[in-house]
C-alpha cells in the first residue's frame, strides 16, 4: 500500500482539484482500505485502491451538491516547486484540465498519467468500456482545443 500513494497522491489532487482536498482523500482512501482489508481479494491492489478512491470522490462530490458549503480557511494550497521549465504552459495546462468534467478527468488521468488500459480504467471507475473511450476522447479533444486557442506565436524564429 505504501508504494501506492504517490500514484494515490497524484490521483486524489487531479480529481478534487485542491492539494487540501487531494490529502484527505488521499487518507480517507488510505485509512479506509486498510480498515477494510479483509474485503481484498488478493488481486489488483493498485484497482482495488483507486476503485476505492473514486467511490470516496463520488460520495463526497455527491453529498457536496446535496449540502452545498463555504470553505472558512479560503483557498490556501500547498507551495509545490514548479516541475514544469515554462510556468506558462504549465497554468495553460492547468487550465485546461479544469474544464474538464471530473469523470472525464478522472478516465484522462487513468490512462495517460498513471497508465491503466481502457480495461482496467473501466473496472477502476465502474463504467462500461466504450464510455471509458468516447470520455478519453472527449478528454482529450476538450484539452486540445483549448490549448489551440491560447496558442501563442513566437516573436523570433528559431535559429
Amino acid at each position: 500500500m505504501l508504494a501506492l500513494i504517490p500514484m494515490l497522491r497524484r490521483y486524489s489532487r487531479s480529481l478534487s482539484r485542491s492539494d487540501a482536498d487531494g490529502e484527505d482523500l488521499l487518507q480517507d482512501c488510505v485509512e479506509k482500505a486498510l480498515a477494510n482489508k479483509r474485503q481484498w481479494r488478493g488481486t489488483g491492489l493498485k484497482t482495488w485502491a483507486y476503485t476505492i478512491m473514486t467511490n470516496l470522490y463520488r460520495n463526497r462530490h455527491r453529498a457536496e451538491k446535496r449540502h452545498p458549503s463555504e470553505s472558512l480557511d479560503g483557498h490556501e494550497t500547498i507551495a509545490l516547486p514548479d516541475t514544469l521549465s515554462d510556468t506558462l504552459e504549465n497554468d495553460r495546462l492547468h487550465g485546461a484540465l479544469a474544464l474538464l468534467s471530473p469523470d472525464m478527468r478522472a478516465v484522462l488521468m487513468l490512462v495517460t498519467v498513471e497508465g491503466y488500459s481502457y480495461h482496467e480504467a473501466a473496472e477502476t471507475l465502474a463504467i462500461p468500456l466504450g464510455t471509458v473511450m468516447s470520455r478519453l476522447s472527449r478528454a482529450r479533444e476538450t484539452l486540445r482545443q483549448h490549448l489551440a486557442a491560447d496558442n501563442i506565436i513566437p516573436l523570433r524564429r528559431p535559429r
